[in-house]
């Protein structure tokens, strides 16, 4: 399976941009698909996964602004940002793994198998 992330760009504060992620090669095997990013000089971060049949997550840093949605027909994972903030600004990953990810595992990054190329966000004025 291959993940091929798009989508991202420079917004300003408070503007909007979807991400999503095409997978391929065998898609229909995964079952959890998750969005993470990393900025400069940090850690990778969680910010929302998709776990299985209509099953979401997401990162306090992003609830309420964010909205994860998978089409299984299209293979796709989309990712709605909305409001968003300079401290958004990141390079953003889709991520999967071939059986559901359990709850605990979620936010780690080292529970999915498979990880796309990142695409750049970035909020500036």
């Amino acid at each position: 399976v291959q993940l091929q992330a798009s989508g991202g760009g420079l917004v300003q504060p408070g503007g909007s941009l979807r991400l999503s992620c095409a997978a391929s090669g065998g898609s229909g095997s995964v079952t959890s698909m998750a969005w993470f990013r990393q900025a400069p000089g940090e850690d990778r971060q969680f910010v929302a996964v998709y776990r299985s049949m209509g099953s979401v997550i997401y990162s306090d840093s992003v609830k309420g602004r964010f909205t994860i949605s998978r089409d299984n027909a299209a293979n796709s994972l989309d990712l709605q940002m909305n409001s968003l903030k300079p401290e958004d600004t990141a390079v953003y990953y889709c991520a999967a793994k071939k059986n559901r990810v359990i709850l605990s595992a979620a936010r780690t990054p080292e529970s999915y198998e498979i990880w796309g190329q990142g695409t750049q966000v970035t909020v500036s004025s």
